[in-house]
């Protein structure tokens, strides 16, 4: 089973936490968005692998875009 992760709100990418192929547990912080000049930690929904990163730092993002993909 595969979960995306989506962004929170719009914003920026300031640092990605993780690297394909890592094991993450439910609540693990993922990587952090700047929203409202706020750093806001975007967290696993669920434990599992890694499987793709869909953005990196610097990117401008829109609410709900995908950011991760955890299987």
């Amino acid at each position: 089973m595969t979960e995306e992760v989506l962004a929170p709100l719009a914003g920026n990418i300031l640092q990605v936490l993780v690297e394909p192929g890592a094991k993450v547990e439910e609540d693990d912080d993922l990587l952090i968005i700047e929203a409202l000049k706020m750093e806001n930690a975007v967290a696993a929904p669920c434990s599992g692998t890694v499987k793709e990163i869909r953005v990196k730092v610097g990117d401008k993002v829109a609410e709900d875009a995908v950011l991760i993909v955890i299987e």
